[in-house]
């Protein structure tokens, strides 16, 4: 009896005598029971981590990423352990220095990954480094400085010192060398393009000044639409019944890039007399947009040109207006020109600055050292170029396109297209 009430007391927890070898017994089941609680908390943990939808985020971490997650597991199991107290001064040294000798490991981990980056870096660097030509070109520009040429930008910075002058010399040195990329090819005529032919090319060039001159277009627009065009040609075949298309597409493009206000898809649509429906053009402009990589910033004739009349006109006291307007004469004339893609956009706005100051004044040598340091040509290398433009200003050839020049012949331009040169073989 007195046995089975010992039972039934210890059964309804009632305090009994715990001897040594049952507390013990005890404090490791307990024990036991607590890590597994752990593990399977930790275990959740990262399942949850795992399956979330901002992992996506850190995929690039790569290796040094697992390696902290290696870490935090080890932290989370070890929460559960008592802290050690460091009570002597002796302990604090010692872990001082595994702190030490764990961030130089991390220092030593992360090297390799440095090198690597600068290695790429130095690798697109290479790739993406100017040909010879830019590097001739960079190498005139720093032996043409300081020869006693005018310093048009003081002059400039003078009048109005909120002006971009101070940034002119930067900005001209680096559009010098990417003229040389994003060329169209000169002979895409012959090499690609099997259904189109240069007379087709000048007739929708034509067509597009006129276009231009229709909405009141800035000349950026006109300018960066044959670009667009000729950069098209070069790499995608195009019949001759698209060609119109094609260019309707880049002139939206363009004016979308240098208008403030660009004329609407339905005035295309319409200037084309509905040859085109709007869903079309809209396609042709992806179709080119994704052919050229959305690459729109090109310098083109008139960004040189801009500059080279200003120079120019360091020359006179006063601004002298018909130097301005013949010389965009000339740039525009050579735009309706297949032969002219095979010259630099900056030779040629410095050849119909030379042409121009050559018809306008013959009474001296129209290129000076302050024109030759700006525009980076001698005389003697415009000559092939200034030979071209003066035929196009002669029309020797009788070319029936003539949007250019009754464009220029209206009184607001002075009728610059009524002038003409002498010869010019003598300045060469």
């Amino acid at each position: 009896m007195r046995e089975c009430k010992m039972k039934n007391k210890e059964n309804e927890g009632v305090n009994v005598r715990v001897t040594r070898a049952r507390a013990r017994a005890m404090k490791a089941s307990s024990t036991n029971q607590n890590q597994n609680q752990n593990q399977n908390v930790v275990g959740v943990g990262l399942t949850d981590v795992t399956n979330s939808s901002h992992l996506k985020r850190f995929q690039t971490s790569n290796f040094q990423e697992k390696e902290g997650c290696k870490k935090r597991k080890t932290k989370v199991a070890s929460d559960r352990v008592p802290l050690q107290v460091l009570t002597t001064q002796e302990d604090v040294k010692t872990e001082l220095a595994k702190e030490d000798s764990s961030k130089k490991e991390m220092k030593v981990s992360l090297q390799p990954s440095v090198e690597m980056e600068s290695l790429l870096l130095l690798t697109q660097d290479s790739v993406s480094s100017p040909n010879k030509d830019v590097n001739m070109i960079c190498e005139k520009l720093r032996a043409s400085a300081g020869l006693g040429i005018v310093d048009i930008d003081s002059e400039l910075r003078e009048k109005d010192p909120l002006i971009w002058s101070s940034y002119a010399p930067d900005i001209y040195n680096t559009i010098h060398v990417r003229e040389c990329e994003r060329r169209p090819l000169a002979n895409y005529m012959e090499k690609l393009q099997q259904d189109i032919n240069p007379k087709m090319r000048a007739i929708l060039v034509d067509w597009l000044v006129e276009v231009s001159e229709e909405y009141k277009l800035v000349p950026d627009t006109l300018y960066l639409t044959v670009n667009l065009i000729d950069r098209v040609l070069s790499q995608r075949l195009i019949t001759k019944q698209r060609l119109q298309l094609l260019g309707v597409a880049c002139m939206l493009t363009s004016s979308k890039y240098e208008e403030i206000t660009a004329p609407q898809i339905k005035e295309f649509c319409f200037i084309t007399d509905y040859t085109y429906s709007k869903e079309e053009i809209l396609k042709m402009e992806r179709e080119v947009l994704n052919l050229l990589n959305f690459q729109l910033a090109v310098p083109t004739i008139k960004t040189f040109l801009r500059r080279f009349i200003q120079v120019a006109q360091t020359s006179y006291k006063v601004v002298y207006a018909e130097l301005e307007f013949l010389a965009n004469y000339l740039a525009e004339l050579s735009l309706v020109e297949y032969s002219f893609l095979q010259f630099l956009p900056s030779k040629i706005a410095a050849s119909a600055v030379l042409l121009a100051r050559w018809t306008l004044h013959q009474s001296e040598h129209p290129w000076n050292p302050t024109l030759e340091h700006y525009t980076n040509y001698k005389a003697s290398e415009l000559k092939n170029t200034v030979l071209a433009l003066l035929d196009l200003q002669l029309n020797t050839e009788g070319c029936c396109l003539n949007a250019v020049r009754e464009k220029y012949k209206q009184q607001k331009f002075k009728s610059v297209a009524n002038l003409s040169a002498k010869p010019v073989e003598s300045l060469f």
